[in-house]
C-alpha cells in the first residue's frame, strides 16, 4: 500500500520527533547519561529524508560522527580551544570522512561540539556512538516497516 504523498512530511515529522524523543528520554528520564548531542537533529532529518543518500547510510552516520567528534576532542586535548583550532578541526574532520569515504556533513558539527563543550573521550561512546546507533535502528525501523523504503540501501 503507497502511502499519500502529502502526508509523508507530517509522519516524516512524527518520526522526527520520536527519535529524538527516545534520545531525550534516555537522557533525562535515566540514569545513563545524555545521549544526544546538536548534531543528531541533522542526522536526523539526513536520515529520514535523504535517505537514499550515502550520506545517510548507517556507516556514514556511524563512522561519520565517530571520526569527527574524535578529532574535536584531539584537537582540545593536543591544541586547546581558539578560533584556529575551531576551524582546523572541522577542516581535518572533513577530510577524514572524505578519505575514510564516510561522509555525513551533520558530523562536522562535532569537532565544534567538542572543542567548545570541552568534552572528555568518553564522549565518544556516550553520547555520540551509541546516539548513532539508536538513530540508524529508528530510522531503520521507521524507513523499512512505516514507509516501506528502501533504507538502508547498503551497510558497509
Amino acid at each position: 500500500m503507497k502511502i499519500n504523498e502529502k502526508i509523508i512530511p507530517i509522519i516524516l515529522g512524527l518520526s522526527a520527533a520520536l527519535i529524538i524523543g527516545v534520545l531525550a528520554f534516555l537522557s533525562f528520564e535515566t540514569p545513563y547519561g545524555y545521549w544526544l548531542v546538536f548534531s543528531f537533529g541533522a542526522t536526523t532529518f539526513s536520515v529520514l529524508v535523504f535517505y537514499q543518500a550515502d550520506m545517510a547510510q548507517p556507516k556514514n552516520v556511524f563512522f561519520g560522527h565517530l571520526v569527527s567528534i574524535t578529532v574535536g576532542i584531539l584537537f582540545n586535548e593536543i591544541f586547546g580551544m581558539s578560533f584556529i583550532t575551531l576551524g582546523l578541526a572541522v577542516g581535518f574532520a572533513l577530510a577524514l570522512m572524505m578519505y575514510f569515504k564516510v561522509e555525513h556533513p551533520p558530523a562536522a558539527a562535532n569537532p565544534l561540539i567538542a572543542l567548545l563543550s570541552d568534552v572528555s573521550f568518553e564522549f565518544i561512546f556516550l553520547p555520540v556512538a551509541a546516539g548513532a546507533i539508536i538513530i540508524i535502528i529508528l530510522s531503520i525501523l521507521i524507513n523499512k516497516y512505516l514507509l516501506k523504503r528502501n533504507y538502508p540501501t547498503k551497510f558497509f
